[in-house]
């Protein structure tokens, strides 16, 4: 198939475009809706609130989740907070200050339009979610509160104490039970997709299987939206949920969905350190913290003195040092690699010497216990728990760890993939972002997407189809579809080897965190490019999944995955062994300044790398270009 990227970012001022162009495209009138189907993968904070609107409008709808609940999505996990444009502590905030440090965060690699859409209908999510009774956190006055998140020099943070996820969740679950009650949306739960179908080069349905039974079944609809999330479990250790995974978004990718910057991971400096090499799981805190607790070392290398014992005057509090104007509130990416510079010159803290200290003494004498308490309390018990350690008594330890990723299938403007019919939200797509995601914006993608974006545009493409019925699950494209989910699955099965999935997770992340990781090289990555292949090998031909295909099975279903993520590091090691500059979260050590930050090149790389999946042999790039007309291309600064 010829691949021709079209953005169909329309013509006119970036604060118009997004009105002209929900004007311009076609229209289902109310009485047509509810003759097309969408089926929606993923019901975290984009898919449940896509599948609600979608619903609500009248179209019908069947939702997909591999969890028991909808609501154990991984984006109650965001915690922090969701940013939007309000200015309602009237320190300067605008629609265009939310677009211009979004870009800016993202070291100005994310499409202009997609990027000021987002910061326009940011205030909306706010109305929407208080209205659904989300409880965010409110001044003493009763209006909503605000706080600031890193990148910014603004409080644009609307949270719930730490929590804020959970509860936008909640908010967006509840709008999707109304819809499940009302007939309007078929629920499945456990089920997991693992393949999408194509009927005449668009999305005709997918293949799922039931993670209780194991059957596997076809849904076929007229339009296919995945909101799976990210794939930062590529490292086997980082902040996701252990079930986090890229195997929807893959199996598309397979199917002829580019996948845009998978290089384009983000090290998040605000993560209890690991313990030991065993762990399968880190924890984040939440940058929310960075608010009221200063980052420090001791000034003086392998110091085991405990925290308390070091003077005021022998702590070195570097962010503050190095970055003034930002200070504890720099962006995650240039968080990460200060704290990974004062663990290289021997100064990190904790039995391993892998973090740095999160002091709240500060903020407490300044404040008082119990304003912290308000602020912070789940984090302060959820690290305690971790650590037994008591954040209120001696300062957290945190270290820079994996966490969201910013690449994703590549989307035009109205969020569809260059499949036609396959749609992408949320995480799962490229868009918002960049080369690295500020703190408090996935919240906003997110709903962003589901609310107010995807039920707009998915309108314009149903439009041609009015009273054609979806392609029945009889077509032979769904049978052969069935069966290669079935063959695979028997291939795991009767492979018969030595070692266990994890095992092989395991090794697979050590070689991406330490080639492919905070930082990259060109000797690291084509290393990596060996390793990869062969460990890869030795999986296919020696991995155990013990089970049976037609029952609960959790270690069939990580083989899956597993098996995903593979063919994912090696795309994601030749994205980022082509991108021969630093650009926000990727990091190649050849390319930096003076002081050790991240070193653009304009020239050559001011573009979305978008990859198409060759079988047998590595992927081919087609590169979407990108122009800042409406903000100046600049070194990065936070100084």
């Amino acid at each position: 198939m010829t691949i021709t990227l079209d953005s169909k970012v329309p013509a006119g001022d970036i604060a118009e475009k997004w009105d002209n162009h929900r004007f311009s495209i076609r229209l289902v009138n109310p009485a047509n809706k509810r003759k097309y189907k969408v089926i929606v993968v993923g019901t975290g904070l984009a898919g449940a609130s896509a599948a609600a609107t979608l619903a609500e409008l009248g179209y019908e709808v069947e939702a997909f989740t591999f969890h028991d609940t909808a609501r154990r999505a991984h984006s109650i996990a965001a915690q922090g907070g969701i940013n939007a444009a309000k200015n309602y502590p009237n320190d300067g905030d605008s629609i265009h200050r939310l677009f211009y440090d979004t870009v800016k965060g993202g070291d100005y690699r994310s499409r202009e339009a997609n990027v000021y859409r987002l910061a326009q209908v940011s205030n909306e999510i706010i109305d929407q979610a208080t209205a659904q009774g989300v409880p965010f956190a409110r001044d003493y006055g009763g209006l909503l509160d605000n706080r600031s998140f890193g990148g910014a020099q603004v409080s644009r943070t609307f949270y719930a104490r730490g929590q804020t996820g959970q509860q936008l969740l909640l908010g967006a679950y509840q709008a999707l039970a109304r819809q499940v009650g009302l007939g309007t949306v078929k629920l499945h739960t456990r089920s997991e997709m693992l393949e999408v179908v194509m009927k005449d080069g668009r999305a005709a349905g997918i293949v799922t299987r039931d993670l209780t039974t194991g059957e596997v079944a076809s849904h076929s609809a007229h339009a296919v939206v995945l909101a799976t999330g990210g794939y930062s479990n590529v490292y086997y250790l980082s902040t996701n949920a252990m079930t986090c995974n890229v195997t929807a978004a893959w199996r598309a990718h397979r199917k002829g969905a580019l996948f845009a910057n998978p290089c384009y991971t983000q090290i998040h400096p605000t993560c209890i350190p690991a313990s030991d090499e065993f762990q399968s799981k880190l924890t984040l805190m939440s940058e929310s913290l960075r608010n009221d607790g200063r980052i420090w070392v001791s000034k003086t290398a392998d110091d085991t003195r405990p925290a308390t014992q070091i003077p005021e005057d022998e702590r070195d509090y570097y962010l503050e040092r190095i970055y003034p104007s930002f200070g504890n509130l720099a962006p995650r990416d240039v968080s990460s690699r200060a704290a990974m510079r004062m663990i290289e010159q021997e100064k990190g803290v904790g039995p391993l010497k892998n973090g740095v200290y999160l002091d709240f003494a500060d903020s407490i004498s300044r404040l008082g216990k119990d304003t912290i308490q308000e602020r912070y309390g789940n984090l302060f018990e959820m690290y305690q728990r971790i650590t037994d350690e008591n954040p209120y008594q001696v300062p957290m330890r945190i270290y820079p760890a994996p966490h969201y990723t910013m690449g994703g299938l590549w989307v035009d403007y109205n969020l569809m993939t260059n499949i036609p019919g396959l749609y992408s939200i949320g995480e799962a797509n490229f868009s918002d972002h960049g080369a690295n995601r500020l703190g408090a914006s996935a919240l906003m993608q997110g709903l962003a997407d589901g609310y107010f974006v995807l039920p707009y545009t998915i309108g314009d493409y149903l439009a041609d189809f009015l009273n054609t019925t979806p392609v029945p699950t009889t077509d032979p494209v769904f049978v052969e579809a069935e069966q290669a989910v079935s063959d695979h699955t028997r291939k795991l099965l009767d492979t018969k080897g030595s070692r266990s999935v994890e095992w092989f997770h395991r090794e697979l992340g050590k070689i991406m965190l330490e080639h492919c990781g905070m930082a990259r090289s060109r000797p690291g990555l084509e290393k990596a490019l060996s390793e990869i292949p062969a460990l890869r090998e030795e999986y296919d031909k020696d991995v155990r999944v013990l089970g049976e295909a037609d029952d609960l099975n959790q270690a069939l279903e990580n083989a899956g995955r597993v098996s995903d993520f593979f063919e994912l590091a090696e795309l994601m090691c030749q994205d980022a062994l082509d991108r021969e500059e630093s650009a926000g979260g990727h990091f190649r050590v050849e390319y930096q300044t003076e002081e050790g930050e991240a070193k653009r090149d304009d020239v050559n790389f001011s573009h979305v790398s978008a990859w198409e999946y060759q079988r047998g042999g590595p992927a081919t790039k087609h590169a979407e270009p990108l122009e800042f007309e409406y903000v100046k291309l600049a070194q990065r600064s936070y100084k």
